[in-house]
Parts: C-alpha cells; structure tokens; sequence
C-alpha cells in the first residue's frame, strides 16, 4: 500500500505506474482517493476547530452562571451541544472516509523499481542470466510422472480417490529424495547465516490482506469454514506476519529467516489442475527465505537472495536461468521479481522453480512493521521473500537432469548424506 502522502503530491507518478502495469481500469482510483482525502483533511479540521470553540464556550458557561446571566449561559449550552452533535455526525463521516481510502488505497498497485521491464504478462519477462550448461541427453527423457512411477514413487490414482484432483502419494525413494531435498535446502540456508523457523500453517485475514493483492487472495487462499483463518499458500506468509504491529529497532535489523511449510493453493483459474503429474496441485512442501530490512538494504539483499536459490540448484548439477519480471507480472504489492527457472531436458525450455520478490515497505505498510533508527526517527521496514526449492516440482527438475541412460537417477555429493549415502537411485 502506497504513502497516501506519496499519493497526494505526486498523482500523475501513480497514474504512469499504473498504465505501466496495464490496469488502466484502476486510473480512476487515484482521483477517488484525492477527493476523499481533501474531505478527511477538511473533516479533521473542522472538527478539531468545534472542539477548540467547545473548550472556550465551556469556561464561558461558569462565568455567565457565576453573575446570574442564566439566560445567556443556556444559550451557549445550547450551541455547545449543537457543536457536540455536530462532531459526532463529522467524526461518523470521517470514519467511512478513512476506510473508503483504505479500501481504494489496497488496490492502487505499488510503484515498480525503474529497472523493471514494461510488458503485458510473463510472456514479456526478460532472461537475465543462464547458470550451466542446457544438455539434452542422447536417450528419451520420460515424462516425470513416469520416472516416477518406475521407481514406485508416486501414486495419484489413490489420492484422487482421497482427496481429488490435484494432490498425490509420494512414496519409498522418491518420497524420501523429497524429504532429501527439503532437509539439504534447510542447512544450506542455515550456513548462509539464516535463522530457521517453522510458522503457523495458518494465519488471520488481517494478515493475509497484510501480505498479499485481493486477486493474490481470492486466486490462492482456502478458507477455513467458521473461523477466521485461512491455510497458508507459501511460509512467506506466516514469516511476515510475525512482525506484524511491532516496532524493531534499527540495530536488530536485518531478520534473515528460512522456513520450513506445507502450502496449501486454490490455484483457480489455473491450466492444468486436471493434468497428470505434481507440477501443478494444491498442496505442496517449501522451504523458504524473508528478510526485514532497513529500506536502503533492500535492493543488495534482493540479488542476494534470488542468487541463493541459483547456488542451491547448481550445487545439485541442474542448470537454471533468471528471468526479471516484466511490469504486467507483477503482482500489486511488487517492486521488483526475478523468477529462477530449471531446465527441463524433457521440454527442452526452461520452466519456473521460484521466484524472488522485494516489496518495499508495501507489506510493512500494510502490518505496521516499523522500525526506530538510532534518532528516534520511526519508519517502515522493507520486506523481501524467495522461494528456497519447491518439490515436488522442483523434483521434476532434479529427476530430468540427473536420470541416467539405464533408468537410474544419480544422487549429486550434496545430496548423498540425507539419502543414507545412496549414489543413485534404481528401480526395485
């Protein structure tokens, strides 16, 4: 959510954020909230002249008693009442302004960083980076859901008759290679100097409009029936949550945390719920990173991060690029996103297997998350997160680049020590 401040005086700089996010229909917006800001402003300040001429009024009244100017004195009880009515039908009136502001306010997108790309959609991000070499083996690479059959390794018949479409049994060395791959990424990010957690699996609607876009919300989030809780989509939700309403102070700063979730999405709207396979589906294991800095840190813990996910995909031999997000990818909250994808030898392209995001001081904004510098100077706290590894998709990559010509997967060094040092895995 933007400064309304910001807003205020700088309202074509929104407007040009806004069409460069290709959501002319939220131009409107801007005025809107303008208008009902100048009310607020005039409402304040009415008001608080009333109460200023109630205080003056009030002393007059003791006086006036006082040489028996009865009269007079109920004459100006009179008006100091009136004035009173008057407030509280100005105070009513400021109430649903403020939360009009509020609500116009949750959907004016975030300014994007100057370095973002403009484009439509995904299909306009643009590749920054490619970290190994692509190789397409000289034998068939099956489809994933194959590979992971042969090995007994994965049943979705079973958990279609369970729980539907879109979830999966995990089973003997796959579900294990799973749990390798969770546990191996836990460690790598603790030697990076990160804190490791494991959050609430679920969190208040405060917080969900806390951390994440109404579309974001409505796409992605189950809510639990009577409660008011929702099942988290990412850890990264829990993880921010947890500063909310709190003022840190400066020298604390930064939180560098990795966390350990299951994510549970709606994905509504999404191609290929019904497909078969683990690539996309409602519930799935995450490890991943946040941090809270101070604003002028941000940017140096972004690259920072994303490049912590490109280190843990090489140091398992798969081959990865960097997209940065274009202007139309990103979602409202967003500054900057680069996604990291995996090399599939199968498709031969690229496919996404995390995404990197710094979202300024929206989400701080958004769960009062501030921060006093050592002046005493209060303000809000930047907010980043990126996704660690994602299996099971991220074991689609892992099995692609590491199968062998006679079936087997390879099990890279990092690996071996969660696996029970197995090198490779073989069909029983």
């Amino acid at each position: 959510m933007l400064d309304i401040k910001f807003l205020r005086e700088n309202p074509e700089i929104v407007k040009q954020n806004i069409r460069n996010k290709f959501q002319d229909e939220k131009l409107p917006l801007v005025d809107e909230v303008i208008a009902l800001d100048r009310e607020n402003r005039d409402i304040k300040g009415e008001v608080e002249g009333l109460r200023a001429k109630r205080n003056t009024l009030s002393k007059q009244i003791g006086g006036l008693m006082k040489q028996g100017k009865r009269e007079e004195a109920e004459a100006v009880k009179a008006q100091v009442a009136a004035d009173a009515a008057r407030i509280d039908e100005l105070s009513e009136r400021e109430k649903q302004v403020e939360a009009e502001i509020k609500q116009r306010m949750m959907v004016i997108p975030n300014i994007i960083d100057p370095s973002v790309p403009i484009g439509k959609d995904d299909s306009e991000n643009v590749e920054v980076q490619r970290y190994g070499e692509p190789v397409v083996p000289d034998f068939e690479v099956p489809y994933h859901a194959d590979i992971m059959e042969r090995f007994h390794g994965l049943d979705l018949d079973s958990a279609r008759r369970v729980a539907g479409n879109g979830f999966y049994y995990l089973m003997g060395d796959i579900a294990r290679l799973h749990s390798a791959v969770i546990s191996y990424a836990r460690d790598f990010m603790i030697d990076r100097g990160f804190t490791y957690c494991v959050p609430p699996f679920m969190i208040r609607s405060d917080v969900v409009t806390g951390v994440m876009s109404f579309a974001e919300m409505d796409a992605m989030m189950y809510k639990i029936e009577g409660e008011d809780l929702y099942l988290i989509g990412t850890s990264e939700h829990s993880m921010i949550g947890k500063f909310i309403d709190t003022v840190n102070q400066e020298a604390d700063l930064p939180y560098t945390l990795t966390s350990y979730s299951p994510c549970f999405r709606k994905e509504k709207g999404a191609h290929g719920i019904e497909e078969r396979g683990v690539y996309r589906i409602h519930q799935f294991e995450k490890q991943e990173m946040i941090v809270v800095c101070k604003p002028e840190d941000s940017k140096m813990w972004f690259d920072r991060l994303w490049q912590n996910t490109v280190d843990l995909f090489r140091s398992m031999d798969i081959p990865v690029r960097t997209l940065e997000c274009c202007s139309g990818d990103l979602a409202d909250l967003k500054v900057k996103s680069v996604d990291v994808e995996a090399w599939s030898p199968r498709q031969k392209k690229y496919f996404e297997v995390g995404s990197c995001s710094n979202l300024g001081d929206a989400q701080a904004r958004r769960l009062r998350i501030r921060v006093v510098g050592s002046d005493g100077r209060k303000y809000f706290a930047h907010t980043l997160n990126n996704t660690v590894v994602a299996p099971p998709r991220m074991l689609i990559a892992f099995l692609e680049n590491n199968l062998q010509a006679d079936g087997s997967v390879r099990i890279p060094e990092v690996l071996r020590p969660y696996m029970g040092g197995m090198s490779e895995i073989r069909e029983k």
